[in-house]
């Protein structure tokens, strides 16, 4: 059985769960791999069973991020960072949080909270803002962007790009030396 690096669905198509297991690097119960039939319930429960990293920010973990106070989360972020939240935050980063609390609590449960749209790019991301919907202005549109905690400590602007990258094609008329003087018509 040799693994490659081309398109997963031309590989799994001939695997026993058992082989399957070792490719997804899901563990199957052996009781599975005798029947070599998945159920609907059985993968279900395979899916519950499996563990995601635990999000820690700087040795904290998410639910201790989400209860400690302004004075406790400056310990943890940059220098930079402090230096900003103990000058205090502003009007408008202050209105904002407000803004975003207001969405999350009238979103019903379960579902994402109504986007907020803002030209503060400079904002910092405090754990209270995870789970948001901000509309990032980037000089042109807003780009709609879900706060997940590995963003906590960095600006909006960084998830909000103001350029369009460079997409490098073929090249046009007159970009060599050789196809300068041929006419374009």
């Amino acid at each position: 059985m040799a693994l490659g690096r081309g398109r997963a669905s031309s590989h799994c198509s001939g695997f026993s769960p058992g082989a399957l297991s070792l490719y997804l690097r899901v563990e199957v119960p052996a009781a599975i791999m005798a029947d070599e039939a998945l159920t609907s319930e059985q993968v279900a429960e395979m899916r519950k069973k499996r563990t995601f990293r635990k999000f820690t920010f700087r040795g904290v973990d998410l639910d201790k991020l989400l209860d400690l106070s302004m004075e406790e989360f400056m310990e943890l972020v940059h220098a930079r960072a402090r230096r900003r939240m103990s000058r205090g935050l502003k009007r408008k980063p202050m209105a904002l949080i407000k803004r975003l609390r207001k969405a999350k609590k009238n979103a019903a449960p379960g579902e994402k909270p109504r986007g907020i749209k803002t030209h503060l790019r400079n904002m910092l991301i405090v754990p209270e803002m995870i789970g948001s919907i901000v509309g990032i202005y980037n000089g042109k549109s807003m780009n709609g962007v879900e706060i997940k905690p590995e963003m906590v400590g960095h600006y909006l602007g960084e998830f909000s790009i103001t350029y369009k990258p460079v997409r490098h094609g073929r090249p046009g008329i007159g970009s060599t030396n050789s196809s300068r003087f041929i006419p374009l018509n």
